[in-house]
């Protein structure tokens, strides 16, 4: 068995296994240990990497190709690169936390660890997918499981926010089946046969009238998932309806899809196609940024805040891709990963300080640093990291942003990125604001004095986020020169 299908071959064991639990202690037990082999399995690739890229220049390694669909020429093909090997750890470490952050989870435990389970595995076949068809075949796999997981265990008006967010994603897809179509319809343009394969088209010169016509569409087809403006409305709803762990996975995993399929796809092999529409999607991109940081500025529902800060973080996203050089690309991977962990670890800590007050509104809490100390000082820390504080991921990433979009001479481009960049100004304000009245102060409410203190299970899922944050922050070479060094073939392809 090669080591990338198991990613997809242990989700789905998992699932079999569950569907034969009794009650909550098995299903949460055996959740945990699938969630722990599976970042066994991330480490393991991880090193497993940096074994296999000292010998071997390939674009991706570990690949395996197995024919699916002869006539149409799809295959089951896979393999991955340095971009790949990080969001699949990012994928483990937050399935795992989100399994202990969901320990006491009642209703409907064992189907609610199996659809979680199930999203985790469209996500990691996402990620190790060559093949145009097998890769959207996993993007749905993905999709799907977040109409049940807010519909049923949500809260609010959750029928609303999950065929919202149902609707919309599936237009998405929609969408973006055209645009692979339409790539894949010219993928014989030098005369070979038709091919879904992703290294195989890229070597075609897909026609630029081609090119211009299904890059807008592969590109909102992914953006959307990733929180476009005007496209984001779905994300802020789907977040306040969901679970805690539903939440985390959505924001910190599933949202990740759209800036993963943008660089590997509509990059990558519709590059005329980007540099046509990039000014276009640019000012998009730089909307949702400032809008976003003013959203969350005058919400007072913790999630809503969260939701608006990833609209905010993930346009930073798409706005560094669509820079097309290799030092704001970068920086766009390091900001999916650093946002990844950052909204994964508030969600969280939302989820905890809901489970104790039985509300998310910061206007009727107060002091409750006072009270719950350690998830308080978790919030800050997580906070500083949000607005780039040096030392913590954000930091890193942003700072790769915007030094490789001032790399253009163009006034439009260096007027777009001052813009983006005041969005952090922004940022301060409302996380401090936040702290300031959520935290500090006499505690508002007498039912607030004596708050449960954390449990074994929720400090190692908030600790399973805060370590990465922190550690990309000390030491971001690592992971930084494995992308910039997978970055190298792609950025060629574009420029």
């Amino acid at each position: 068995m090669d080591i990338l299908s198991l990613f997809v071959i242990l989700p789905v064991l998992t699932v079999i296994a569950l569907g034969f639990t009794k009650d909550l202690k098995q299903a949460r037990i055996l959740s945990m240990i699938g969630g722990l082999v599976q970042l066994g399995m991330a480490i393991n690739l991880l090193f497993s990497y940096f074994r296999e890229r000292a010998v071997n220049d390939s674009i991706m390694l570990f690949t395996r190709d197995v024919v699916w669909f002869e006539q149409f020429n799809i295959h089951y093909n896979i393999g991955v690169d340095g971009i790949s090997v990080a969001l699949i750890l990012l994928t483990s470490i937050i399935v795992l936390a989100g399994v202990f952050i969901s320990w006491k989870m009642e209703e409907l435990p064992k189907e609610f660890f199996i659809s979680l389970i199930v999203l985790s595995t469209g996500v990691y076949g996402f990620f190790i997918s060559i093949d145009l068809f097998t890769m959207f075949v996993f993007y749905e796999i993905a999709v799907i499981p977040m109409y049940l997981l807010i519909g049923i265990w949500g809260s609010g008006p959750k029928e609303y926010s999950a065929m919202k967010l149902t609707l919309m994603l599936m237009g998405a897809s929609a969408v973006l089946m055209v645009g692979i179509l339409g790539i894949y319809f010219n993928s014989n343009a030098d005369g070979g046969a038709l091919t879904f394969n992703i290294l195989e088209i890229a070597k075609v010169n897909i026609p630029f009238e081609a090119q211009k016509l299904f890059f807008p569409l592969t590109f909102i087809g992914f953006a959307i998932l990733g929180a476009l403006f005007p496209f984001h409305t779905w994300s802020p709803d789907g977040h306040a309806s969901a679970p805690t762990a539903v939440s985390m996975l959505h924001a910190g995993v599933l949202m990740k899809l759209g800036g993963y399929g943008i660089f590997r796809v509509a990059m990558y092999l519709l590059p005329e196609g980007a540099i046509e529409w990039s000014w276009f999607f640019i000012i998009l991109s730089a909307i949702g940024v400032i809008y976003g940081a003013f959203a969350a500025l005058r919400q007072t529902d913790l999630k809503y805040i969260n939701a608006y800060a990833s609209v905010s973080h993930l346009g930073m996203v798409s706005f560094a891709l669509l820079m097309l050089n290799k030092t704001a690309w970068n920086g766009a991977i390091l900001q999916s990963l650093s946002h990844g962990f950052m909204t994964a670890l508030f969600f969280a800590l939302i989820g905890m300080i809901y489970g104790r007050t039985h509300t998310r509104d910061i206007t009727k809490l107060g002091g409750l640093l006072k009270v719950i100390p350690f998830i308080s000082v978790i919030y800050v820390v997580a906070g500083m990291a949000l607005l780039g504080l040096p030392g913590f991921s954000g930091f890193v990433a942003e700072m790769n942003i915007f030094m490789g979009a001032f790399q253009h001479d163009s006034m439009f481009y260096r007027i777009v990125t001052i813009i983006s960049i005041s969005a952090i100004v922004v940022t301060a304000v409302y996380v401090l604001r936040v702290v300031g009245i959520m935290l500090m102060g006499p505690v508002k409410n007498e039912a607030y004095t004596k708050l449960a203190g954390v449990t074994w299970y929720e400090r190692t899922g908030i600790l399973l986020l805060l370590i990465p944050i922190i550690g990309i922050g000390v030491a971001p070479l690592w992971i930084s020169n494995m992308i910039m060094e997978s970055i190298q073939p792609f950025i060629q392809g574009v420029l």
